[in-house]
């Protein structure tokens, strides 16, 4: 005779590997630019994550990935007017917290933490991030949970990148031998990780200058990238050692992870990937 048992037990182990699953929060930043904004302003939009891309407003490509890879209990979007969520997402705007935006990503990020409330861990990412899918949200989370570390900071190096997509223009960290782009993924493993964002305040109108991102680190740091000895594993060690954290790098092995929407450069090549790439096929129809 079958044993009645066992169905119930694969059940228990299903529904308890469900909630494992679904340990994460998510914060979607997706403030306008401003009116000088100059993607917003050649498709007459006012905010960034309603350009129209493969027939949809961008942020919807992005909570859609976030959706499809089930990872979830709650996703929230930082924006100064949660209306234009309405017409940024259509239908998807019920499941998504909209919370205030700030003056600034590391402000609106303070906001959002002390107002929706997140927990941790939570994952941080950005509306211009339309290439997100469900394996590479997959890997950056199971790995940042198996790192031990308050933050990890997604990044892909140039040889990932320009291997798949030789015309793509990033802007790269060199680090001794080693070039990466950021992912604008961040994952907040951990109380103690927030403590990150009164220094993220202060440098954040340094990310293009990586000079002025490695000199708050230290002097010696500094001196170490500007003779190109300053290795990526070094520079987290001394980043962790100044915000008294330990933050690490996920290197993705996913050229997409690294493709957001700066230009409209990156606006046809995002066209072009989710034309042709049969990953994204699914999320486009």
């Amino acid at each position: 005779m079958p044993n009645p048992i066992r169905p119930i037990a694969c059940t228990r182990k299903i529904l308890s590997n469900n909630r494992l699953l679904r340990s994460w929060d998510a914060l979607v930043l997706a403030a306008g630019r401003g009116p000088d904004d100059p993607l917003s302003k050649a498709f007459a939009v006012t905010h960034k994550c309603l350009l129209p891309l493969a027939g949809k407003p961008m942020l919807q490509h992005v909570i859609r990935g976030l959706n499809a890879s089930a990872r979830f209990n709650a996703i929230a979007i930082s924006i100064e007017d949660p209306s234009i969520l309405h017409a940024a997402l259509g239908p998807l705007a019920d499941a998504a917290k909209p919370v205030a935006s700030d003056s600034s990503a590391s402000l609106s990020v303070a906001k959002a933490f002390a107002t929706v409330p997140l927990r941790q861990p939570t994952l941080v990412t950005t509306a211009d991030h339309p290439l997100l899918r469900q394996d590479i949200i997959g890997e950056f989370l199971d790995r940042s949970a198996a790192s031990g570390a308050d933050l990890t900071v997604g990044l892909a190096t140039a040889e990932v990148i320009l291997s798949a997509y030789p015309d793509a223009r990033r802007t790269f960290l060199h680090f001794g031998r080693e070039r990466v782009s950021g992912c604008n993924l961040y994952a907040f493993n951990t109380s103690t990780a927030i403590k990150v964002i009164d220094h993220w305040h202060r440098v954040e109108n340094s990310r293009k200058r990586p000079w002025r991102l490695v000199r708050s680190f230290g002097l010696a740091p500094l001196l170490r990238y500007a003779i190109g000895a300053l290795s990526l594993k070094a520079a987290f060690s001394a980043a962790s050692r100044t915000l008294g954290l330990t933050v690490e790098p996920i290197l993705l092995p996913f050229a997409e992870s690294a493709i957001d929407i700066d230009n409209p450069a990156d606006l046809e090549l995002a066209e072009r990937i989710l034309s042709s790439n049969n990953r994204y096929q699914p999320a486009i129809m």
